[in-house]
């Protein structure tokens, strides 16, 4: 078993996070890698916003700013927004696997929206 290495300077609100969102692109990453040639825009517009996520979670934490929380919040909407899309407009995954997505993009979103309110509230 490999040890992984934990940034010491990190904030414990974004370790968890970033925890949370692995387990997200863990989930999404082969559903979406498996878009057929087509939709080829989609896939890259969703792959976009799954590794940008984890950008705009370190940026956050790193410079303790509120805007990069809102920035990484407004990317959650969009990653909602596509996952929907990939139910509704291509037909490309099942309900369940879409209620499954959304419950762990939920989970992120908690998550940073307490984040945010500590931090609005110092």
């Amino acid at each position: 078993m490999v040890d992984q290495v934990k940034d010491t300077n990190a904030q414990p609100d974004q370790m968890l996070i970033i925890e949370k969102h692995e387990r997200v692109m863990a989930y999404l990453y082969p559903i979406v890698q498996r878009t057929p040639r087509c939709h080829a825009v989609l896939r890259d517009k969703v792959l976009h916003c799954l590794f940008d996520q984890a950008d705009y979670i370190m940026q956050a934490g790193k410079s303790g700013h509120i805007s990069k929380m809102y920035m990484a919040d407004a990317n959650l909407s969009m990653l909602r927004l596509y996952i929907r899309f990939y139910r509704e407009g291509i037909r490309h995954i099942t309900t369940k696997q879409e209620r499954h997505a959304l419950a762990l993009i939920a989970e992120v979103g908690k998550l940073l929206g307490a984040w945010i309110n500590r931090k609005k509230g110092n």
